[in-house]
């Protein structure tokens, strides 16, 4: 008796987490089509190749910022980043160069899988999300991310709030600005982790 009430509670509860979870997984599953990423790759993990990283990263986002200024949605975004993809590749081989660096810089546009990502106030869940990638050289250094649109990266606290709810609406919003979620955000990363290795 013991071990069936045992079973029966186990069975209960993972009904109870997984229904739980379905409607948050719902609002997961419709963030990535929402927003557009930056994602930058350092050379190395050595400080010197660090520290170029960021110096990239602020002229990506410099050159950004004047691209993006009048985004009203992540495909107007995407579609100002194709256009435009010569000019940020130049602008971050320029910072590369004025560093005293000889190292090649390549920007593309890709769909990548990003696991659960805390930026200040925000949680973005795993998934493909589709990203402007810098790669600076080889590209085996530790990795710098944000958020292109809605612009998370750049914004102050009170714009951020302002454009994360005109990006996404009410049920994803709750998902994005809520941190109380830790647990259902690892059953949507397993799940996507699995889902993406299929793909």
């Amino acid at each position: 008796m013991n071990k069936f009430f045992t079973k029966a509670l186990a069975v209960a509860f993972a009904l109870t987490t997984l229904y739980s979870v379905i409607p948050f997984q719902s609002a997961c599953k419709e963030i990535p089509c929402e927003v557009f990423r930056l994602h930058i790759l350092a050379n190395s993990d050595s400080d010197g190749d660090q520290r170029l990283k960021l110096c990239v990263r602020d002229k990506v986002l410099e050159v950004g910022n004047e691209l993006f200024s009048k985004a009203s949605s992540k495909t107007f975004a995407e579609e100002t980043v194709a256009k435009n993809l010569d000019i940020i590749q130049n602008a971050a081989q320029k910072t590369v160069y004025s560093m005293g660096y000889d190292y090649d810089v390549k920007a593309e546009l890709k769909n990548m899988y990003f696991s659960t990502r805390h930026y200040e106030d925000y949680t973005l869940p795993s998934g493909m999300y589709d990203a402007l990638r810098i790669t600076i050289g080889s590209g085996k250094g530790h990795n710098w991310w944000c958020v292109m649109y809605p612009s998370l990266c750049v914004s102050s606290a009170q714009e951020r709030d302002k454009k994360a709810m005109e990006a996404f609406d009410e049920g994803e919003y709750k998902v994005v600005r809520h941190e109380k979620h830790e647990y259902k955000f690892k059953i949507v990363e397993i799940y996507e982790k699995i889902a993406s290795f299929f793909r």
